[in-house]
């Protein structure tokens, strides 16, 4: 089993991206992942991600429906690819007494990549399983093309993988 983090960050599982690559896949990793936390008491963080294309309130800003989410879990709501920029994440962390974190979630080359950029720049240590991520196709690469490219610039810069 892979080591565990001190909490498990979920970005933005949120049904506007259910048609990303791999998105029922991802869940259900993620959810098993969210079983090994629960079972020894370590906190999970939702991220959700709300602008003015992704509205809160709407349909396509709920967490997917899929997600293992509890009442005692952690939601942080941010509207900014960063999960630290102007939300109380850092202040949760820290009053936590939390220094390392496991992050998996949407998307890849946006959110999932300036949190953690960020969270290595704040000195948290990350860890995380590949394939851990989801994305879009877009005009440069396909969907796993990306997710690979950005793991490998990831491992053991900003990420230590399991």
């Amino acid at each position: 089993m892979p080591e565990l983090a001190e909490a498990l960050v979920v970005i933005d599982m949120q049904k506007a991206l259910q048609y990303s690559y791999n998105f029922n896949d991802l869940i259900q990793s993620i959810n098993g992942r969210i079983a090994q936390y629960r079972q020894t008491n370590l906190p999970i963080i939702f991220i959700q991600h709300n602008d003015q294309d992704l509205v809160r309130g709407s349909e396509l800003w709920q967490l997917s429906g899929k997600l293992d989410k509890q009442q005692e879990d952690i939601v942080v709501e941010k509207f900014h690819a960063n999960a630290f920029y102007q939300t109380n994440l850092n202040k949760i962390l820290m009053e936590k007494g939390i220094r390392t974190l496991e992050i998996c979630g949407a998307q890849t080359e946006y959110c999932c990549n300036t949190t953690i950029i960020m969270a290595h720049g704040l000195g948290y240590k990350i860890l995380m399983e590949h394939d851990m991520t989801t994305t879009f196709d877009n005009d440069y690469m396909i969907a796993e093309d990306t997710i690979s490219f950005f793991e490998n610039i990831w491992n053991k810069r900003f990420v230590t993988f399991q």
